[in-house]
């Protein structure tokens, strides 16, 4: 059985009662995820669903030529298999895992019946919900109205929010794939951010250096999702 100590890393998970917590714990696995794990392929049934607990995983959407943009991050403050409950059972994303560590997982009929329950469970995956979209539409707006700089910006932010460590194992091609941009502008944006000693970059590896001026270089979008997981799950995210 997993321990309370377990689950509580998951900040969605935390938010149960010592009753509820008892109840669904016997039917978790902890797992650990290694980087580039696809979890979910899209069109594919979700069969396991899971609640990170030190990953970082990536919702990502794949074009027909095959590039790929990132519409949605999930770390310890959420879960991957939205569609399982909300009936679609499946999702035209990507699920991959951007940074290693340890999840729990969970079969996904185990998680429909318990949220045909109607319980607290069922409350905070439907409040989560909402959180998710609304970062993936404001990701949208993002990607469409802001420089490469900010955006980059905010999504150090949420990356950071995710795994909650300053020194981050990411290439400026992994980070291109993700924000759907050049390799050459990630270059550019990563280089304007180092020269202001917000971060560091060296071989595969970037440091955040100063967290209140890389909030300050983020476009509001950060602060936005922020504020909705924190009005909707406390203080799930962050």
């Amino acid at each position: 059985m997993i321990n309370k100590n377990s689950i509580s890393l998951n900040k969605l998970l935390r938010t149960l009662t010592e009753s509820e917590f008892e109840k669904i714990s016997p039917y978790f696995q902890e797992v650990n995820l290694t980087s580039g794990t696809i979890l979910h392929e899209a069109y594919e049934p979700i069969k396991v669903v899971y609640f990170p607990l030190t990953a970082m995983i990536s919702l990502v959407s794949i074009m027909e030529d095959g590039s790929t943009t990132e519409i949605g991050l999930v770390g310890n403050e959420g879960m991957i298999g939205l569609p399982v409950f909300l009936g679609g059972q499946y999702t035209i994303s990507r699920a991959i895992v951007q940074m290693k560590g340890k999840s729990l997982k969970m079969r996904s009929d185990v998680l429909v019946r318990e949220f045909k329950e109607a319980g607290a469970l069922q409350k905070i995956l439907l409040l989560h919900t909402q959180a998710r979209l609304t970062q993936i539409a404001q990701s949208a707006a993002c990607n469409r109205q802001h420089k490469i700089e900010a955006r980059l910006a905010r999504w150090l932010l949420s990356v950071y929010d995710c795994v909650l460590q300053d020194e981050l194992d990411l290439t400026q091609e992994f980070i291109s794939n993700m924000l759907g941009v050049r390799r050459a502008g990630v270059t550019i944006a990563a280089k304007a951010l180092q020269d202001k000693g917000i971060i560091r970059y060296n071989r595969g590896k970037i440091l955040i250096v100063d967290h209140k001026k890389l909030e300050q270089t983020s476009c509001e979008c950060y602060r936005i999702v922020q504020n909705e997981f924190i009005r909707l799950l406390g203080s799930c995210r962050g």
